[in-house]
């Protein structure tokens, strides 16, 4: 039940983001009905001086203003350009995760609290805070380790965050609801499972064991690799509001100047970086889902650390698999098979022609061959792709937009450490030896093993498949006679939750007219 504290919040917000223009700056022209009014209401109460401001500021300033929920909302919004369009998602994805430091004191009191044990007992040294963003801080610290006093990252979770972000996306679930009543359009795109989406995602985030499992998990798969590496953490000073982890020292691959006066080559990086994040893709299934070059260090040897891993992805075999086919089939520029791992993956439904798509899938794929190779961008590649593919009615893969996005911005790093990077060329030896294992003979046995484990499985379960079967046979010959009946106390909480909807409208209606004067009396 949404709560009257919801809609006032929600007001609240809407105020701000229209006075600060970012609702002006919405693509509003093919809106009608109520949600044209709004945006033209919207349009008017937009504050002179942030119609000079690009649709960036514009966000940057509201979210500032509505505080760490907002930030991170869009954050996760950049994920999803078939939500908010391209152009939005790109500039959501400019938002900074920069936000004031909370006092050393609290942080102290939030690990006490988290682990059992006092700061003094944990650490030989807790120093201020150096960064905070918008769920937690990092302090510098010292442990003993292996018998010698070694430095450390100490993250820890701002205090009362939980409790402002159940508060917050309570409004963004009331706003989805009211996004799918009001634009029957956007329906397709499942406003409400983005809304439940991003509250798992803030929950997952928000227990650090979590990103200690994804940072342990990522340091197995990776050790062997050359180049890459993110950081060990120390499992017996990590809770749930505090995870302890190696302290790096290196320079911020945002430094472009730093990274060159330290004698580091620039596009070998660019190379590895590419190369590590198609391995950890496609070997593993597990990538690091926010490579931004603030997350990503260069220490003196060359060797690129991945920090802050509260976002990861995962790609399951198919999904793996339908990324090397249409990276490859566009190479080699065999668009029916393009398309026909789109059918076979069940992403496209078979109601449509796979030699129309395989048309759609040309209109992209000719351009690029038109283009020296330093110039192509596979990210752009993908992004196109999916703008066709919603022609064809391909429903949302929420892990193939995360990896898109990853990709945009992986792709963007590199080319900012060299200008005249082949993506192709690159990326050729990672690709091409996955598709060589995977599918290739290899490949196949490996799917035969799995299809044999799989029917050994379903085997083992015949009998119990056997009791269910019967039970929902005799259910179905029940109902076929008897018709479906509610007992009567499932007739009652349908009565009472018909009754509570119609009320809870009423509270509603009288909530949003007192949001109405109060903003009408501020303005005044």
């Amino acid at each position: 039940m949404t709560t009257p504290v919801a809609y006032i919040r929600l007001a609240r917000a809407g105020w701000i983001l229209a006075r600060e223009g970012v609702i002006a700056a919405l693509p509003g022209d093919q809106l009608d009905g109520p949600p044209r009014v709004a945006w033209n209401i919207a349009r008017w109460l937009a504050r002179p001086r942030s119609r000079k401001r690009d649709a960036a500021d514009r966000m940057s300033n509201a979210v500032d203003r509505l505080g760490p929920s907002y930030v991170k909302l869009g954050q996760f919004l950049a994920t999803r350009p078939d939500v908010v369009g391209a152009d939005v998602a790109t500039q959501l994805a400019l938002l900074q995760d920069r936000m004031s430091t909370f006092p050393t004191a609290k942080a102290r009191a939030e690990i006490t609290e988290s682990l059992g044990r006092s700061v003094e007992e944990l650490y030989l040294s807790l120093d201020e805070p150096i960064a905070a963003a918008s769920i937690a801080q990092v302090h510098p610290g010292r442990v003993m380790r292996d018998g010698r006093e070694t430095p450390v990252a100490v993250k820890v979770i701002r205090p009362g965050v939980r409790h402002r972000f159940a508060h917050d996306l309570e409004g963004f679930f009331l706003a989805a609801h009211m996004q799918e009543r009001f634009i029957p359009s956007s329906r397709r795109l499942k406003p409400v499972e983005v809304a439940k989406t991003l509250a798992q995602t803030t929950k997952i985030e928000m227990d650090l064991r979590l990103e200690a499992a994804a940072l342990s998990e990522l340091g197995e798969n990776t050790a062997d690799d050359p180049g890459f590496r993110v950081p060990w953490v120390d499992w017996e000073r990590t809770g749930r509001d505090v995870i302890t982890m190696e302290w790096i020292d290196g320079v911020k691959m945002s430094d472009i100047d730093g990274m060159r006066a330290a004698g580091h080559d620039l596009p070998h990086l660019a190379a590895v970086l590419i190369q590590s994040f198609l391995r950890h893709t496609l070997r593993d299934g597990f990538f690091h889902a926010d490579m931004h070059p603030g997350n990503l260090f260069v220490e003196a040897n060359g060797t690129i650390v991945a920090v802050d891993l509260g976002i990861a992805g995962r790609l399951g075999k198919k999904e793996r698999r339908f990324l090397a086919e249409i990276l490859f089939g566009f190479i080699t520029r065999d668009y029916v098979r393009v398309a026909e791992v789109h059918f076979e993956a069940g992403y496209v439904p078979r109601t449509h022609d796979v030699r129309a798509f395989a048309q759609a899938i040309r209109a992209i794929g000719e351009p690029i061959h038109g283009q020296p190779a330093e110039t192509i961008s596979m990210a752009r590649l993908l992004t196109l792709l999916f703008e066709v593919t919603e022609l064809f009615d391909m429903e949302t893969r929420p892990e193939l937009l995360l990896l898109q996005k990853t990709m945009v911005v992986v792709e963007g790093v590199a080319r900012t450490l060299d200008p005249a990077f082949n993506m192709w060329k690159t990326s050729e030896p990672v690709v091409g030896d996955w598709i060589r294992g995977n599918l290739g003979p290899r490949g196949f046995l490996e799917d035969a093993r799995d299809g044999a484990g799989a029917l050994l499985a379903l085997a083992r379960q015949a009998p119990e498949l056997a009791a269910r079967t019967e039970r929902l046979t005799r259910e179905i010959d029940a109902m076929a006679e008897n018709g479906l009946r509610f007992d009567d106390e499932t007739a009652k909480k349908i009565g009472k939750a018909e009754a509570r909807h119609t009320r809870s409208g009423r509270i509603a209606l009288w909530v949003i007219a007192a949001a109405a004067v109060f903003i009408a009396w501020q303005v005044a």
